[in-house]
């Protein structure tokens, strides 16, 4: 069986500051963490998070290396300020800018070719769920990179699974529930590689928090989460770090 590290990761989205920063750094340094941990914090910030000894990603990133896109997060700039992930696809860059699932996997393919390592994220709304639409939703967002690069370049990613209905607003998928989905995740990828489908580390996301970080990591695929609220707490991301085994 293959042994897969697992993820804590915090999408802090548009908040944050300096001084946040400090306390987080302060919270999860000189920590034995059996988990990797990352922070998302807001593009302007990356250099000081990276400076402070922690491992960055940006919330997102351009699909054109660079050019005349007033606003846009250009990848080997973010790189050069000492992020390492980014994510991609984010719930609310499909649903507020309205990013395509070919937009998705365009910059997905632009952050690897850049150096960044992927973290595409993928979910379904909730009325989706009440359709009975969840895994035919995942399917179309994973394939669309598939298609685009191959499941190769999965190899050097990471998936995360969130479903929109959980998304900040207290709700939380079962972890029965959030089990299933990443399971079906990992079924997906082995008829593909069944290598790539065992290594690939898959985040669970949605309202997590220090309650309920330890059962939901305790299941058989899920290998971390991606925090929203609770990273901006110090002492509870720790803790949630302090929940996720190696």
């Amino acid at each position: 069986m293959t042994t897969r590290k697992q993820i804590v990761a915090g999408n802090w989205k548009m908040n944050g500051s300096k001084s946040l920063i400090e306390q987080i750094s302060e919270a999860v340094s000189n920590q034995s963490f059996q988990a990797e941990v990352i922070v998302f914090p807001p593009a302007m910030l990356i250099e000081q998070a990276a400076n402070k000894g922690l491992t960055v990603g940006t919330q997102t990133v351009s699909e054109y290396k660079e050019g005349a896109y007033t606003g846009e997060i250009q990848a080997s700039l973010a790189k050069s300020l000492g992020a390492t992930y980014t994510l991609v696809g984010h719930s609310e860059r499909r649903a507020i800018y309205g990013e395509s699932d070919a937009d998705v996997a365009n910059k997905f393919a632009h952050a690897q070719e850049q150096g960044l390592t992927p973290i595409l994220c993928v979910g379904e709304s909730e009325e989706e769920r009440e359709n009975e639409q969840t895994e035919e939703v995942v399917a179309r967002q994973i394939n669309a990179v598939i298609t685009k690069l191959g499941v190769a370049a999965l190899a050097n990613s990471v998936i995360a699974y969130e479903p929109v209905w959980a998304i900040g607003t207290g709700k939380t998928a079962s972890p029965e529930q959030a089990q299933a989905v990443h399971k079906f995740i990992r079924n997906l990828l082995a008829k593909y590689d069944e290598q790539i489908a065992q290594a690939l580390r898959l985040l669970y996301g949605g309202s997590v928090n220090e309650k309920n970080s330890e059962l939901l990591f305790a299941q058989d695929d899920i290998d971390g989460g991606l925090i929203g609220g609770a990273s901006l707490k110090p002492e509870s991301f720790a803790a949630i770090c302090r929940s996720a085994k190696g």
